[in-house]
Formats: structure tokens, C-alpha cells, sequence
């Protein structure tokens, strides 16, 4: 199984350089669109048992150009939402985005107990992710296809972390992917998983 973690395409948010996690959420631009379009062919050669999304409109938005040219449906999959950043939410100023980037450095760091002003802990975040995709797994594991998951950046990193010990602190705390950047995660045998790609770098074992 393999399991590639997209992060939405350009939303209103993005172009605002905002801080906006709360759900539903703002929907895509029109690059965005164009964004969620081209996933079709980013993906073209890859057989695909299943398109998921967060619950987030930009996110369901991204996912529905590549399950409607497999003639799917999205799946929503509650639990990969963004970090909910509580008390900064809708902020874009200087302080609001150091505070957020001090607080999920501590994350990647293994300090989970610190919590965002008003919002999640780092425990919350990988509580709710890590179980969502062990619930994906559980549906789709054995199987040689792949599954797409479209969700946010700051949730990618941490959960990419989270799942694949090959993935360093360092790595998770180099910034935010671009949008509709992927993180592949393949499958181990022991149940845990392994990265070989990180936003268009192939990972070596």
C-alpha cells in the first residue's frame, strides 16, 4: 500500500497569508482549481484504490477533480483536519505566525504537551491523525494500489513524522509544502511505514 499525503491547492486563505483552520474553511482560488486539476495527470500512471479528504472545502475541493476522473467519490476522513491554532485563527500579523512556528517546532521536537493559545496540544494532533490513518490502513492494506489523502501542510508534516521513523524532526520542521505537494509513504510489513518521496524528492533507503 501506498499512501500519498496532498496538501489542498491554493485557497483564499493562502493568498491572504493567513492562519485559517477552522472548518469548513475558505474555498479555492481559481489557480487553486487549476491545481486540483492537474493532480489528474500528476497521478495519471498511478493505479488509485481511493481519493480521501479532510473535512475542510479546499481540501474536498482539491480531491474531487482526481476521484471524478477515476469515477469515484471523495471520501471525507474526519481527523485530518489542519491544526486547529485556536486563539490565532484568522491572524496574519508577525507575532501570530512566530507564535504558531515556535509552537510546532516543539512539536516536531517531541514536546506534545504544548498546547496553541486557545487551540490543540501536539498530543490532540497526533491523537486524531494518527487514528484516522490507522483506520485508512485497516481499509486498504495488503492491496498494491494507492490511496490519496488530501489534507493540510502543517498536519502533513507532523503526521509524516508521526508514522515514518525515517522522518526527522529536521524534515518536518522545514516549512510549509507547497500546494498540492505530496509526501509518499509506503507500507512496511511490520505495520509501520517508510518515506521514499517528500515533495518531489525521492527519499533514499
Amino acid at each position: 500500500m501506498r499512501l500519498y499525503l496532498v496538501r489542498h491547492a491554493q485557497s483564499e486563505a493562502n493568498v491572504r497569508k493567513i492562519l485559517d483552520t477552522a472548518l469548513p474553511g475558505p474555498p479555492l482560488t481559481e489557480l487553486g482549481r487549476q491545481q486540483a486539476e492537474a493532480l489528474v495527470e500528476t497521478f495519471a500512471d498511478e493505479p488509485i484504490a481511493a481519493v480521501y479528504a479532510s473535512r475542510a472545502l479546499r481540501a474536498r475541493q482539491t480531491a474531487g477533480p482526481l476521484a471524478a476522473a477515476r469515477s469515484a467519490d471523495v471520501q471525507v476522513l474526519d481527523g485530518v483536519h489542519e491544526v486547529d491554532v485556536g486563539d490565532l485563527e484568522g491572524r496574519g500579523d508577525q507575532e501570530a505566525i512566530e507564535t504558531y512556528g515556535k509552537v510546532v517546532h516543539q512539536w516536531t521536537q517531541g514536546a506534545l504537551e504544548v498546547p496553541l493559545p486557545g487551540g490543540e496540544s501536539g498530543h490532540d494532533v497526533r491523537a486524531r491523525y494518527v487514528t484516522a490513518v490507522d483506520r485508512l490502513r485497516e481499509r486498504h492494506d495488503g492491496t498494491d494500489e494507492a490511496v490519496v489523502l488530501v489534507s493540510h501542510g502543517g498536519a502533513i508534516r507532523l503526521g509524516a513524522e508521526w508514522l515514518a521513523p525515517d522522518v526527522t524532526a529536521e524534515v518536518a520542521d522545514t516549512g510549509l509544502l507547497p500546494n498540492t505537494a505530496y509526501v509518499r509513504l509506503d507500507a512496511r510489513p511490520d505495520g509501520g511505514w517508510r518515506c521514499s518521496e517528500w515533495a518531489g524528492i525521492r527519499v533514499q533507503d
